[in-house]
């Protein structure tokens, strides 16, 4: 496997490069040091507006010519908002990415923000904001986050308060942009078939001369710590009923992170790094809530991010039982984990799980340029490159100290979905 090699141009723009030559593709991505735990009451939802606002043109490339452009091609474009980020792609041909590299450095200066533009991309994420709400899961996730996080910027949903939503400015979009949308506040990655001094070279001639801008002032302020369980519980129209349970996580520059990894592999089976995961009948939850008809589904969340975050255990109720009953059975396995009942054979499973899902979640040139890119953005690319050893690390002993330390009732948030129905629904909504 060819190395990972960065570089720090004058201006200050990170580059990291990584040859694969597997097949004849390379992927570019550009990530932004902004997301949504750096927006404040008001604007809340900023990152991802002005995200989407990016694809609407700027004068070298008009609304719509991308589009058609990279189609052409034959590769593929995209973006995301995160609450640590903010990330645009493309994946093309390696002898058509010349495409690629000068969009990204267009739109770094020449996004134009038009106001007719700006108010029908208000309609749009207005929209897309209540198509979210359909889901019992959104009412749910939105008021776990509110509770778990009082001060921090994780308090909101990536999408923004529907109230901002209304009220924020083509100001308020453009002044983010221009704060925070600068090279020496941003990675760029490429990863796939090309030669690294003729890609560095043609990466310093596009983007060496866009001009640094002032270090942009993050809003960002610490969360206090929790001093007791925090309970939410959301009725709404719906059937089915669901539980949530989270913990404070640690950051993923934290050692102890890679255990938390180990511990919800062990309790709900491993997720990838690329999405996704394995069959989790062997982990303990499933056992214990599905197998006994307590639960329909049930599955864990660990997140890398810059900030403690959560650990999310999810759980859809099934008809006929309560959501107490399904908590206190959970709690009846966490408790198990924190009293040390953790065997040496579910780590070695756990273990060689998360290297099966690795090398498959990560095996496209896609993914590994963005995980190179969120890696060094939260600590190094070296947290990405070292993923495995990482996890194989990670002792019986680290695992027992980690689930004493995070899987605390005092430090966590638990939240119930209580179905309504009838007249009850009926009511609530008038």
């Amino acid at each position: 496997m060819s190395k990972v090699t960065r570089h720090v141009l004058d201006n200050g723009l990170v580059v990291l490069l990584k040859e694969v030559h597997n097949a004849p593709l390379i992927s570019w991505w550009v990530l932004y040091r902004v997301g949504s735990r750096n927006e404040h009451t008001g604007i809340t939802g900023v990152s991802h507006w002005v995200e989407h606002m990016l694809f609407k043109g700027t004068e070298q490339f008009p609304a719509g010519y991308l589009d058609k452009a990279i189609d052409r091609e034959g590769g593929a474009w995209n973006a995301q908002t995160f609450i640590d980020y903010t990330a645009y792609y493309e994946t093309l041909p390696a002898d058509r990415i010349d495409l690629a590299l000068r969009l990204e450095a267009d739109r770094m200066m020449n996004a134009q923000f038009d106001i007719e533009e700006v108010e029908s991309e208000r309609t749009v994420i207005i929209s897309e904001r209540q198509g979210a709400e359909n889901s019992p899961l959104f009412w749910l996730g939105e008021e776990m986050q509110a509770a778990a996080f009082r001060v921090h910027g994780y308090h909101h949903e990536i999408i923004g308060d529907m109230v901002d939503l209304h009220t924020m400015t083509r100001d308020d979009l453009y002044n983010h942009y221009r704060a925070h949308y600068a090279p020496n506040n941003a990675i760029a990655v490429a990863v796939g078939d090309f030669n690294s001094d003729e890609m560095l070279a043609r990466i310093t001639e596009l983007y060496g001369a866009i001009p640094a801008a002032p270090p942009p002032k993050l809003f960002v302020r610490p969360e206090p710590g929790q001093i007791g369980e925090r309970r939410v519980r959301v009725e709404r129209p719906g059937k089915t009923a669901f539980l949530d349970v989270s913990y404070k996580a640690p950051a993923a520059s934290d050692p102890d992170w890679f255990s938390l990894a180990i511990i919800n592999s062990i309790l709900c089976g491993p997720s990838g790094l690329g999405g996704g995961g394995i069959d989790n009948k062997t982990s303990r939850l499933y056992k214990a809530l599905v197998e006994t008809e307590l639960a329909a589904s049930v599955d864990g969340s660990l997140t890398p991010t810059i900030d403690p975050y959560l650990y999310a255990i999810s759980v859809t109720v099934r008809d006929g039982h309560t959501t107490e009953e399904v908590e206190a059975a959970l709690d009846e396995q966490i408790d198990r984990l924190v009293a040390g009942d953790i065997t040496e054979q579910e780590l070695n499973r756990a273990k060689k799980q998360a290297r099966a899902l690795f090398a498959y979640s990560t095996e496209r040139v896609t993914m590994q340029a963005f995980w190179l890119a969120f890696a060094e953005s939260f600590d190094s690319y070296n947290w990405f490159e070292n993923y495995v050893a990482s996890l194989e690390a990670v002792t019986l002993e680290d695992v027992r100290a980690a689930a004493a330390k995070y899987l605390r009732r005092q430090t966590r948030t638990v939240g119930y979905f209580v179905p309504l129905d009838g007249a009850d629904a009926e009511e609530d909504e008038e």
